[in-house]
Formats: structure tokens, sequence, C-alpha cells
């Protein structure tokens, strides 16, 4: 299996980071690969694979690199660098190593990723820019109009993983993260299960990044002692948000107040509240206190966390819109409770 030894100091900077950059390239994979991991995955790629299929058709060079770049076990280094892990970090800033990388590097990093030569086709000069334009694509026609939503869902994956971190430490926090990655101890991190030697971290920093697509990578880059590990949002929350309160409901709670109802399908904090419906700590707070004195919703304390969730009488108001029979099992057995949706496993620096 392929593992990394981080040290003391490396582990205590590890950090959570958002990437608009990640983002955007996991949706690419998602439109490259069609491998929707939860519905509202493949409604996305409903609505954007007609558009991606005619931009690369009438581009067949582009299309090649779409394939060479994002092979079966490998992604080419130039087009998934290591995110820095600044707090504000803008797409264009981001991209801009991908379109700057010289193209001799550009083909070799295919030519790894193919694991053969590259194809007469794509050896010529421009395709870091052909790569940061269709990045640059995927990013304005499928993921800014949305990213607000998005990023609300990716810092609650953050939330949640920063709870466990809390309880349990970074065997907690990384724990169904994304098949083959788990704490080994002894300061060991397996990133997956192929058979690559150990890579040592010393001082490095090392940050994880979510992404809202079930798509998983990881990389680095030893000039500025940096790795990143790129992992799916827990699938509850990758669908969260997506499809509205049914009217009925709206009109019976208020459309904030069912959707509230609706996303505590599993137990939430009111932080993770917070940031997956964009509404203020209070706002939150009052709509909760309501569904909590109308029996709708029940919480319990786990460590420093509250966590809320439907009770029977919620589950059976939330089936009655949806035509289903209400689910009995609603006690909460974990704080925030992840669901892996990955859709591949990363072998190396950019490894698919």
């Amino acid at each position: 299996m392929g593992w990394w030894e981080i040290n003391a100091d490396t582990l205590a900077g590890s950090r959570f980071a958002v990437s608009p950059l990640a983002e955007a390239t996991a949706c690419l994979k998602a439109l490259r690969w069609e491998r929707p991991a939860n519905p509202a995955e493949r409604a996305w790629l409903d609505a954007h694979l007609p558009a991606y299929r005619a931009r690369t058709a009438a581009d067949p060079v582009t299309a090649l690199l779409v394939r060479a770049a994002f092979a079966p076990t490998w992604n080419a280094d130039f087009v998934t660098p290591t995110p820095a892990g600044e707090p504000e970090a803008s797409f264009d800033a981001e991209l801009e190593p991908i379109r700057s990388t010289p193209p001799d590097t550009a083909r070799e990093d295919l030519a790894v990723a193919l694991d053969g030569p590259l194809p007469a086709a794509l050896d010529r000069d421009d395709l870091p820019d052909r790569a940061a334009d269709l990045i640059a694509w995927v990013w304005t026609e499928t993921v800014r109009p949305d990213w607000p939503r998005r990023r609300r869902i990716i810092e609650a994956d953050i939330v949640a993983r920063a709870a466990h971190l809390s309880r349990g430490g970074w065997a907690a926090a990384l724990a169904d993260m994304r098949p083959g990655l788990r704490w080994l101890g002894e300061n060991r991190l397996q990133i997956n299960a192929h058979d690559n030697p150990p890579r040592a971290l010393s001082g490095e920093r090392l940050v994880f990044v979510p992404v809202t697509v079930g798509e998983t990578w990881s990389s680095w880059n030893r000039a500025r002692s940096r790795y990143a590990i790129v992992y799916p949002c827990s699938g509850v929350l990758a669908g969260a948000g997506a499809v509205p309160a049914p009217g009925a409901l709206g009109a019976l709670l208020g459309p904030v107040r069912a959707s509230v109802l609706l996303l505590l399908d599993s137990p939430k904090s009111t932080t993770q509240l917070v940031a997956l419906t964009g509404r203020g700590l209070g706002s939150v707070g009052r709509h909760l206190k309501i569904l909590l004195d109308a029996r709708l919703v029940e919480r319990r304390r786990a460590g420093r966390s509250v966590l809320y969730y439907r009770t029977e009488a919620g589950e059976a108001l939330v089936a009655a819109q949806h035509d289903t029979a209400p689910q009995h099992d609603t006690a909460p057995q974990d704080a925030a409770a992840q669901h892996d949706t990955a859709a591949g496993v990363s072998s190396g620096p950019s490894s698919a």
C-alpha cells in the first residue's frame, strides 16, 4: 500500500482548505468519466454533459488532452497543481500555475499519466493553455453559477471533519474520507491501496481539500513543500440544497424552516446548518427552536457539539411530501456521520 510518514510538525500544521480550482477540476473529471456519485451529481451531469461533449467534439486536440491528462490511475501533474491552502484563494490565481507550465513539462507529465509515449497530436506547445482554457470553461459554465451553494456544502463538511478532529484526533477526522485513506498510527498515513514506496513528510504543509463531486486525488509540490489530498464531501451533504422544499411543506412551515427540516435527514450541528443554508446563526437558531417546540426535531450533545435530527413526527411530515413511508430510526449514531462518495482512489502526486 502507499503511505506517507508524517511527523508531528506536519500533522500539527495540517488544515482543511477551500479551493475553487479543485472544485472545477473535480467537475471536469466527472464530465470526463461520467460516473455520478449521487442523484444530485447525476442531475448536474445531465444538465452539462451535452455542452461539454459539444465543446470537446469541436476541438479534438483538447478532447485527446483531457483523456490523456486524466488517465485511469494517474492525473498529469500540471493539471492538478497542489493547492496552497490560502483562506481566500481565487480561481484565477489558482489557475495560473497550469497556464504557465513549460510545454516540455506538460508533455512529460502526460507521458507519465499515459505510462507510455505521447500521441503525435499532443506533441505541441499549447497544451498548458488548452488545459487552462477548458478548466476555466468548466468553472464559468458549470461551477461559478452555483458556487455559493457549493462553498456552503464544502464548509459544512470542513465543520464536520473539524468536530471529529476535536473529539478523536486525526484518525477520526480522516475516517471515511475516501477509500484507501486511513491513519495507520506510528506517524503513518495510508494514501491508497497501491504498492507505492513510502514518502516522508517532515515539516511540509499538508492540506485536505473537499469537493462536492465524487472525485479524489492527491498531489504534491516538492519545490514548495506542499502536499494535498482532495476528497469528496459527505454524500449526505453533497446533495444538500439541490432540491428545494416541496411547495406544501414550505407553505406550512415557511421555506427556510422547511429547508432546515429537510437538511436534518442526518444529524447536523447549528454551524453546519448555517453553512448549508447561508443564513445567520441567529436565524437558524430561531428556526430550530420552533421546530424543537413543535417536536419535529430533537437534539443531543456529542462532545462539544449539539446535533439536531428529525423526530418520528418530523420524518412523517417530510415523508408525506414525497409519498414515502417515514423512517423511524432517527437517533444519531455519530456526530456528522460521513458517507463515502469517492469515485476513485489516488495513487500518486496527481493520481486519479
